[in-house]
């Protein structure tokens, strides 16, 4: 059983939490989320803030729980602060810029990638580094995936796209294995 979901999740000031039909609403100054509920769940608004009731003893019921409980906290945490992910372009002539609505990638092909930004979501460029922001935070990671799976990082040289302070494994190249036999 899931121990987060038994506390009260509470809700900051200028929220508004509302529930219609199976879907939990949550509004603040970053606009709007809809979660729906999941099966064997009942999510109750009260004055010491959300709680989350299982109605079964199954497996699934408890799986659900804290899965709800965390869809919920990331919601209210989303429309108070949001969310943000960066991505670093590392290599030579490697860059990106904006076009309107769309994030354009020059990253060693032949062709520029134009990459449509989402709705709700937020991207900008500076030199190396583009920031990805918006308020559901689903929708943040995967459209940082999104980006970093045009260009993924090689071992060798490290050339391509990602996460601010990724690691990439190094690898030795043909000399420094030729050398050592």
């Amino acid at each position: 059983m899931s121990r987060l979901a038994k506390k009260p999740i509470s809700v900051p000031e200028g929220v508004t939490v509302k529930l219609n039909d199976g879907i939990f609403s949550c509004t603040g100054k970053n606009g709007t989320l809809n979660v729906p509920v999941l099966p064997f769940l009942e999510v109750v608004i009260d004055s010491t803030g959300i709680l989350i009731k299982s109605e079964a003893t199954n497996s699934q019921a408890r799986a659900n729980w804290g899965t709800m409980a965390s869809l919920i906290r990331n919601a209210v945490q989303g429309v108070v602060t949001g969310y943000a992910k960066d991505l670093e372009i590392q290599g030579v002539g490697f860059k990106a810029n904006l076009e309107g609505n769309a994030l354009v990638l020059n990253v060693g092909f032949t062709h520029p990638i134009k990459f449509p930004i989402p709705v709700g979501i937020k991207i900008a460029v500076e030199k190396n580094v583009i920031k990805i922001s918006g308020s559901d935070k689903a929708l943040v990671g995967e459209t940082a995936a999104i980006i970093r799976r045009f260009k993924k990082p090689e071992p060798y040289k490290g050339k391509g796209i990602r996460y601010a302070g990724e690691v990439v494994r190094r690898k030795a190249g043909k000399k420094v294995a030729g050398t050592t036999a």
